[in-house]
């Protein structure tokens, strides 16, 4: 099917509500590491759909269980049982810890439910003045008014105010902040073990634990969010387990479908003790098409494990290089395949130089090039993409310089 891609553009202008800032580029094919935009260009996708597309596009295997699904049966609601959701759900606890699921559409929707367990957890023991959260500058947890209300950036949150009282923001550098901050007013601390819309930013091992320890002293629920970190991304089924953390609730979403939506909050057992039919719900949460995605999803995640070691490390290094050979990157951050370079200016031009070559990375943290390659990706495909970027941390370096004379 022909596309052109200025009558797409075109008739999104007139009708599609305008809060995106799209790049220049209309996609209409995937397959594997690459997407194909309108005119049959490819280009290697190193964003993924910010981290969703862990299977690579037009996975050949994921693609025949949603066909399969969807001749069979795709949705009945909440309101009955399917076989998929405890399979789903028992795997998950495998993978985590955490006893049980609640099977929502998103990560935002995941950061909903948990912060509402959390409160519930309280009120149910008859604390009701247990309200307050604390989060982190830097954090991002989602658009919706509960998410929106811990999540950092002013630039999201001014124009919504009043949010949900009782937010609490620390430094993640400050120990001594958060141990003020956390007390026996505070439901749940909420943290990315990996900052991801802040800029690709690990907590320390030192803040990490101080959180561990602040939380297990006050008895405050801790909120790991893991819905860009999570699920593989870093060579772990979770990354909060390389900071020793036991949370009590875990935010899942992105990756779990490989496109197709669905998210999940993980609750341990002494938390869903305190929460009772009717404190949540939603109608398409958990229905067969995505549990069946999300079963086959897990599958192969569980296989790509060693494949996502060796390539981590094949890509921090080639980043270190690139590091090493370009004074403009400052740093180079994250782990196994969720990886930032972090420059001394903007790193807009830095992705649109990179679009303009063949390859997708996005600009977060005004600073930072953020890459979240989907899991499959080859170690040529990495030395492929580095090339690029190369070139267009060259390009952008002779254009400061230009500027600046």
């Amino acid at each position: 099917m022909s596309v052109n891609a200025q009558a797409v553009t075109a008739l999104e202008a007139r009708h599609v509500l305008q809060t995106y800032k799209r790049q220049p580029v209309v996609f209409v094919r995937g397959e594997g590491t690459r997407l194909f935009d309108a005119d049959g260009r490819p280009y290697l996708d190193f964003i993924s759909g910010i981290g969703v597309v862990v299977l690579g596009h037009a996975h050949p295997g994921l693609a025949a269980v949603i066909a399969e699904q969807a001749k069979t049966l795709v949705h009945t609601s909440n309101l009955y049982y399917h076989p998929l959701q405890g399979q789903l759900a028992a795997r998950l606890a495998e993978l985590s810890g955490l006893q049980r699921s609640f099977f929502c559409n998103s990560g935002t929707e995941a950061v909903e439910a948990c912060l509402k367990f959390a409160r519930r957890y309280w009120y149910s023991q008859g604390v009701k003045d247990r309200t307050g959260y604390v989060a982190l500058d830097h954090g991002f947890s989602g658009r919706t008014m509960g998410a929106l209300s811990v999540t950092a950036n002013a630039h999201y949150r001014d124009p919504f105010g009043p949010l949900i009282p009782g937010v609490t923001f620390v430094s993640p550098d400050d120990i001594a902040g958060l141990e003020a901050a956390v007390t026996e007013s505070t439901a749940a601390v909420i943290a990315e073990p990996i900052q991801g819309e802040g800029g690709v930013r690990p907590l320390s091992p030192e803040f990490a634990a101080a959180i561990a320890r602040v939380t297990r002293k006050t008895g405050t629920l801790l909120i790991a969010d893991e819905i860009q970190c999570g699920l593989g991304r870093t060579g772990r089924p979770f990354h909060y387990q390389s900071l020793g953390w036991t949370p009590d609730l875990v935010t899942v979403g992105k990756a779990i479908g490989s496109g197709i939506p669905i998210g999940a909050a993980l609750v341990a057992e002494h938390v869903a003790g305190q929460i009772f039919a009717g404190d949540h719900g939603t109608t398409y949460g958990g229905n067969l098409l995505s549990t069946r995605a999300a079963l086959y999803v897990l599958e192969q995640l569980a296989a790509l494990a060693p494949h996502i070691s060796e390539t981590g490390a094949l890509f921090e290094q080639q980043l270190l290089d690139l590091q090493r050979k370009h004074p403009v990157v400052t740093a180079v951050r994250g782990a196994g395949l969720m990886r930032g370079l972090e420059l001394s200016v903007d790193a807009q031009p830095v992705a649109a130089a990179a679009l303009e070559a063949g390859l997708l990375v996005n600009r977060t943290a005004e600073r930072v090039v953020r890459m979240l390659p989907p899991l499959t990706v080859s170690a040529s495909e990495i030395a492929e993409a580095i090339a690029i970027l190369d070139s267009a941390l060259v390009a952008v370096a002779a254009s400061t310089v230009e500027v600046k004379a």
